[in-house]
């Protein structure tokens, strides 16, 4: 098989999740995956509060990890990937579209895919690149391959933001996961001898051999491989033969 590749070191890394706020409770989650099911906010404190209350409940994950794993740092290159998006505050602008009301100006702002990451650099005043990015199952490949081509070209750290949270019910015929309410982050250097590094590789699937409905949605899955420290994970999904291994 002709694979392709990238490989990436992470410098650090942060995750966040209704009722999943610390390190030992993800470590924990990672040993015995379950389905996070609470409806928690995360606080996003560093955020100026002004801003702070436009952000919906997937912003705020979002932003939440954001600034954990960056802390002060600017000119940072950003990529947010989310699958879906604010997909509940959409359907709700739909809703009232539907029936005569009026829609708010805000709520269609912050709808947009590239809210959370607007959000983020304008509470920081930060004009470092920021890119919004959603490519189904492959969210997360596809974001790293991003985010790797932005450290060939130069740039010497990049911080990816993966999150998505559950859909509204009228998606529910069409989930192929559970989704579920997360976000995480890793900030991104090119590989290192002596920093963590990982490799994903693709090829063509002779056959998408994936269950109809996965137990965990695609970024879940990927951080329970990151932080079990597995030596590989093995993904198939839009037609790619996806393969992550965590270098010796």
């Amino acid at each position: 098989m002709n694979f392709k590749s990238v490989s990436f070191s992470i410098l650090s890394h942060a995750a966040w999740a209704p009722g999943l706020e610390t390190e030992d409770a993800w470590s924990a989650w990672a040993k015995n995956a379950h389905t996070i099911t609470g409806h928690g906010e995360a606080p996003v404190s560093a955020m100026a509060p002004l801003l702070r209350r436009r952000a919906g409940s997937l912003n705020r994950i979002a932003l939440e990890v954001a600034y954990r794993c960056l802390g002060g740092v600017k000119d940072v290159p950003t990529i947010f990937a989310s699958r879906h998006g604010e997909a509940s505050r959409s359907v709700e602008l739909l809703l009232d579209l539907a029936s005569g009301q009026p829609i708010s100006p805000t709520s269609f702002g912050l709808s947009v895919h590239n809210a959370t990451g607007g959000l983020f650099s304008i509470a920081r005043h930060d004009h470092a690149n920021n890119i919004a990015l959603a490519a189904g199952q492959s969210t997360v490949e596809h974001a790293v391959i991003e985010a790797c081509g932005l450290l060939a070209e130069g740039e010497s750290r990049v911080l990816l933001v993966v999150y998505d949270g559950p859909l509204p019910a009228v998606y529910a015929a069409f989930e192929d996961c559970r989704e579920q309410p997360f976000a995480w982050a890793w900030l991104m250097q090119a590989p290192a001898g002596d920093v963590l590094s990982l490799s994903l590789s693709w090829t063509a699937a002779l056959a998408n051999c994936s269950p109809s409905v996965r137990d965990l949605p695609p970024g879940l899955e990927v951080l329970r491989f990151y932080l079990r420290k597995d030596a590989s994970l093995e993904r198939t999904c839009d037609g790619l033969r996806w393969l992550w291994c965590r270098d010796a």
